[in-house]
């Protein structure tokens, strides 16, 4: 394979590296799907929400926390993922792809490293979201409680990827 090829292989098992993104209102499975997907060798999980547990603990009150928190660690991750990308190790990133903006921060990170993608799109109705979310409270295994009002603002900024934006795109219903 010459340095020219857009695509890194991994030449113990001839399979493509690949950066998985994943696309869904809070509640439509995100989480569940990425660990699935870890079980593909030369794969590993990158979860925002352990990094942001661990780096900001009892940081995250309100959105804007968040939006603070999952910035600055965005920006301390790209060169990281870029290096496992680079590696040969495929990066399933549990960060959401929401917004045209966060998908074009994942789409540099692939690119720089010449990776193939895959944005996994969890088209989930609102309702089920909610009550995924009440029972992920109630539970308390999650580290950060979401409740219906927050749901309601964060979805406000929700962007399903469009043709447009030229990804690879898996859709799960």
């Amino acid at each position: 394979m010459s340095e020219s090829d857009t695509t890194r292989t991994s030449t113990a098992l001839c399979v493509p590296v690949v950066l998985h993104m994943v696309c869904g209102k809070i509640g439509a499975g995100k989480s569940t799907l990425t660990k699935r997907l870890t079980t593909e060798p030369k794969t590993v999980l990158i979860s925002e929400d352990d990094w942001l547990a661990r780096l900001y603990p009892n940081e995250i009150h309100a959105i804007a926390d968040y939006v603070r928190c999952a910035g600055r660690l965005r920006d301390a991750m790209a060169g990281h993922i870029e290096a496992l990308l680079a590696a040969g190790t495929s990066v399933v990133l549990d960060f959401p792809s929401n917004t045209v903006k966060t998908r074009a921060w994942a789409r540099s990170v692939f690119e720089k490293a010449g990776a193939a993608h895959c944005l996994h799109y969890l088209d989930v109705p609102d309702e089920v979201c909610k009550a995924r979310l009440r029972a992920r409270n109630l539970s308390g295994e999650h580290p950060f409680e979401t409740t219906d009002e927050e749901f309601d603002q964060i979805t406000a900024h929700f962007v399903a990827p469009s043709a447009e934006e030229g990804y690879n795109v898996v859709r799960h219903g």
